[in-house]
C-alpha cells in the first residue's frame, strides 16, 4: 500500500515549525530518491493569478527547493502559459505576475522558468497509450527536466471538481496546444435568466467567442472549450452542456499528467497543500471563502494516492457549510471528481489505496 505522509499546521516549538515539517515530509516521502550532480529538477507550482492570494506561498516552497539543492539537484520553478486571457498568457506577463506574487530570490532559491516558452508553443510530443490520446504535448522545460516535484494547492475547480496533483501535472505541464486537446469537447451555454451582462466572460475568452447585449451569447463555432467563462462568471450563469464533457476532461487531464512524468517516475515526488481550500482555482484574480478550515500538507511518490488522500481528508472535514462525510466538491460543482482518480489508476499512474502516516519531529 502506498505511503502518504501527513503533517497538520500546528507547531509548539521553533524546531517543530511548519518549514521544518515540510523538510521532514520531503525526507520521509522522498526516501530512496537520489539526484545526480546538476540534475535539473522542475518544481511544478502555480504562481497564482494577479489579484489572488490563496496560492501556496513561496516561503512554504522554499524548504523543498533547499532539500533538492542539498540532495545535489538544481531546482527551478515552472509553469506553462494559460489558455485564457489573464496575467499569465505569455512568458513576459507570467514572469511579472510570478515576481509580483513573491516568487523570487531571496525568498526562494530557484529561478522561474515558463516551461512552454514565450507564447506557449515550445513543447515535445510524448507517446502514451491512453484512452483518449496516443500522444500528448508537454511544455519543453518539463520534458527536458530530469525530475518533477509537484507542489500543488488542493482546492475546488469548476470543471474537474477538485484540482490537486493530477491537475497540476496534467493541465499545468501541457503546452497551450495540449490544453486545447483536453478542453476540445467542453461546450458551455448561458442561463439567460441568471446572466447580469457584466462582461467578465468576454474579458477572459481567448478567442473572442462571446458577445454581450442583454445577456452573454457564446459562439460555439469559435469556442475552444477552455471553460474560463464558466469559472469567472460571478452569477454561476454559464454551464456545461453535458456532464460527460467534464468526465472526459478529467480523464484527458490524467493522461496528460501521465505524459508529463513519463520516464521520471523514480525521481519524482508530490506535495498537496490542503489549506485555503477554495471552491475555485488559483486562476481567478480574486479569492473565494474556503470550503473547510485548513487541514495540513501531505507528500507521496504516488500522484494518485496523494490526490485520493487529500480528497478523503476534505470529505472527512467539517466545513463551514458542510457536514463531515459530505463530498464538498460534488455539492459545490455537481461533478464527480473521483473520475480523474479512477482513470489515473486504470492507466497505471498509481494506486488509490494508501496508508496515511502522521509525522512529527518528536518521533
Amino acid at each position: 500500500m502506498t505511503k502518504v505522509y501527513f503533517s497538520d499546521l500546528s507547531s509548539k516549538s521553533k524546531d517543530d515549525n511548519l518549514l521544518n515539517r515540510i523538510r521532514k515530509l520531503f525526507k520521509m516521502a522522498g526516501e530512496g530518491i537520489t539526484y545526480n550532480k546538476d540534475d535539473l529538477i522542475a518544481l511544478k507550482v502555480h504562481f497564482g493569478e494577479k489579484g489572488i492570494d490563496t496560492f501556496i506561498r513561496p516561503v512554504q516552497v522554499s524548504p523543498i527547493a533547499e532539500a533538492i539543492i542539498e540532495a545535489g539537484g538544481k531546482p527551478f520553478l515552472a509553469d506553462t502559459n494559460t489558455l485564457y486571457v489573464g496575467s499569465r498568457a505569455n512568458a513576459v506577463d507570467h514572469h511579472r505576475t510570478a515576481q509580483d506574487n513573491g516568487w523570487l530570490r531571496p525568498v526562494i532559491d530557484a529561478p522561474v522558468v515558463i516551461a512552454d516558452g514565450l507564447h506557449g508553443n515550445e513543447f515535445y510530443n510524448v507517446s502514451i497509450d491512453g484512452k483518449h490520446f496516443k500522444e500528448v504535448k508537454i511544455g519543453a522545460a518539463f520534458y527536458q527536466a530530469d525530475a518533477i516535484v509537484g507542489v500543488s494547492h488542493f482546492k475546488g475547480h469548476d470543471m474537474t471538481g477538485f484540482g490537486g496533483t493530477l491537475k497540476n501535472l496534467g493541465m499545468g505541464c501541457a503546452s497551450r496546444a495540449g490544453k486545447l486537446m483536453m478542453h476540445y469537447d467542453v461546450k458551455p451555454f448561458v442561463k439567460i435568466n441568471k446572466c447580469i451582462a457584466c462582461g467578465k466572460c468576454v474579458e477572459w475568452c481567448p478567442v473572442d467567442a462571446i458577445k454581450v447585449e442583454k445577456y452573454a451569447n457564446i459562439n460555439l463555432e469559435k469556442c475552444i472549450g477552455c471553460g474560463e467563462c464558466k469559472i469567472v462568471c460571478p452569477e454561476n450563469a454559464i454551464k456545461v452542456k453535458d456532464s460527460s464533457e467534464t468526465a472526459k476532461l478529467q480523464e484527458k487531464t490524467s493522461e496528460f499528467a501521465w505524459g508529463a512524468v513519463k520516464g521520471k517516475e523514480k525521481k519524482s515526488l508530490y506535495f498537496n497543500f490542503i489549506f485555503d481550500v477554495t471552491p475555485g482555482c488559483d486562476c481567478l484574480p480574486w479569492r473565494n471563502h474556503p470550503l473547510i478550515p485548513d487541514i495540513g500538507i501531505i507528500a507521496s511518490k504516488d500522484p494518485v494516492a496523494i490526490d485520493q488522500a487529500a480528497y478523503d481528508l476534505v470529505k472527512q472535514a467539517k466545513g463551514h457549510d458542510f457536514d463531515s462525510g459530505v463530498d464538498k466538491f460534488m455539492k459545490q460543482h455537481n461533478i464527480d471528481s473521483t473520475i480523474q482518480l479512477e482513470h489515473a489508476e486504470k492507466i497505471g499512474m498509481g494506486k488509490r489505496s494508501y496508508e496515511l502516516i502522521n509525522i512529527s519531529l518528536s518521533e
